[in-house]
């Protein structure tokens, strides 16, 4: 029985312009979903049948390269394909094809592992999310791309925007400054480029450079190739609920992911707004499921300019329509000391006053280290009985607040009416520019835990 003949290429579009362009350095993205990293893999195997190539695709950690779905799992689903290429995972983990040529795979965790490629020679260098790579690791490497197999050195790239990466920057002129997004008629144009004293000259054509005095070995070829979910029809076919899932996003993420904007970045009103609130509410809604108290702690009494440190607890509630409700907030400046029996006090009321709900839990964040362990403790023996969850945070507060800032950007969220509605919808809106987010940063965590972590109810549980 003869097996199915599997074609591999690119798909038509800015797939298939990336695989096609003869820039010595190319680009390619600007949003997600645009089938940037096979198109990565496609190119890594194009010299295959050439026994002295060799192509290294980076990540920015090791850990991007072999999770589940990861770097190493997309080649094993292009390259099985492929006759006589076989996965290796010593010295690192590579592919290695019939003529000797191999794909390998590599991650740069910081500017000094870029030494252990000292004395390399590269033929192809990829860098998959190149937004997450330095300035030094990207030209240090690029040092280290030359080759011996008579095909001439190049680099190749995928990336999602990132208006405070250096990358920005560098494909600015392939972008509009005043929209962010990419200027269709330029992308996939070549520019060139030299690098002089670590000082960027760009050109329109290299007889430009040749003409200023730069000798044309060191001039390089570079462009942008934008893409978006919309140029990926495989994965629109296979996955028809990405777009939607896009499209829930809040709107700085969105904007990024998207529709590939480079310009934008989280600014006060752009995570919430008052105007997004669905009702504000005069009676407990009588369908709600579940609750969750997320706490931010005041470490001390005063921060770093002198000013009271602020303990926030903000109790949300999920109701079974699928809407959410603010239900209340606490945000107290006072000693450390006073802060274990505000919370202990606050989660008894919780408790007697929502247990109708089903489920009532309080989730305090532990701070790192050995007093973090010890912290997380106490408060475990302190609310013995209540359902508790302790865990470390992850992030920064802007990607902490995200999840709940794309369900309120929907409008499906509602508040009780309160003396603390002012301040807290204050900070809402002025968040993350504004300096206190001890409020934004409590209903995070609150958010979080009600849309996840309890699916399990897991009383007193300490990570």
């Amino acid at each position: 029985m003869s097996k199915e003949r599997i074609i591999i290429k690119p798909q038509p579009g800015p797939q298939e312009q990336f695989l096609a362009t003869s820039a010595d350095i190319c680009i390619y993205g600007g949003a997600a979903g645009g089938g940037k990293t096979y198109g990565l893999l496609m190119e890594a195997m194009r010299h295959k049948n050439n026994g002295d190539y060799g192509a290294v695709i980076f990540r920015r950690n090791y850990t991007q390269v072999t999770a589940q779905g990861g770097l190493w799992d997309s080649s094993r689903s292009l390259y099985r394909n492929i006759r006589y290429a076989v996965p290796r995972k010593t010295p690192k983990l590579h592919w290695e094809f019939a003529s000797g040529a191999s794909v390998n795979f590599a991650h740069l965790g910081s500017d000094d592992d870029c030494e252990s490629w000292q004395g390399s020679q590269i033929t192809m260098i990829g860098f998959d999310e190149l937004t997450h790579f330095t300035r030094y690791q990207f030209f240090y490497m690029m040092s280290r791309n030359r080759s011996d197999a008579n095909i001439k050195p190049y680099i190749r790239a995928t990336c999602n925007p990132d208006a405070d990466s250096w990358v920005a920057d560098f494909i600015s002129w392939w972008i509009d400054q005043e929209t962010g997004y990419p200027i269709k008629e330029r992308s996939g144009k070549i520019r060139y480029l030299v690098r002089i004293n670590d000082e960027l000259i760009w050109a329109d054509t290299r007889q430009e450079l040749v003409d200023q005095g730069v000798d044309a070995d060191d001039i390089k070829s570079v462009t942008f190739i934008a893409s978006t979910l919309q140029d990926n029809k495989i994965l629109m076919k296979r996955n028809p609920s990405y777009l939607a899932n896009l499209k829930a996003l809040p709107l700085v993420e969105r904007e990024r992911l998207l529709y590939g904007n480079w310009k934008i970045k989280p600014a006060a009103g752009l995570f919430f707004k008052r105007t997004q609130v669905g009702e504000i509410l005069s009676q407990v809604p009588d369908d709600i499921i579940a609750v969750c108290r997320g706490w931010d702690l005041a470490a001390t009494d005063r921060d770093e300019d002198n000013d009271a440190a602020y303990t926030a607890g903000v109790l949300i509630g999920k109701r079974r329509c699928g809407r959410f409700v603010v239900l209340d907030v606490i945000n107290k400046q006072i000693k450390a000391g006073e802060v274990r029996k505000l919370i202990y006090m606050t989660a008894r009321i919780d408790r007697d006053k929502y247990s109708w709900s089903g489920l009532v839990r309080q989730r305090l964040p532990q701070d790192p280290g050995q007093a973090g362990k010890d912290q997380a403790q106490g408060y475990a023996k302190l609310l013995a009985g209540y359902d508790i969850r302790i865990l470390p945070e992850s992030g920064d507060k802007a990607t902490r607040a995200a999840p709940m800032a794309a369900q309120w950007q929907m409008g499906n969220f509602d508040i009780m009416t309160g003396d603390w509605n002012e301040e807290y919808l204050n900070q809402l809106e002025s968040f993350p520019e504004s300096k206190f987010k001890d409020m934004v940063d409590a209903g995070s965590s609150a958010f979080n835990e009600i849309t996840i972590g309890m699916e399990f109810n897991i009383s007193g549980l300490v990570n």
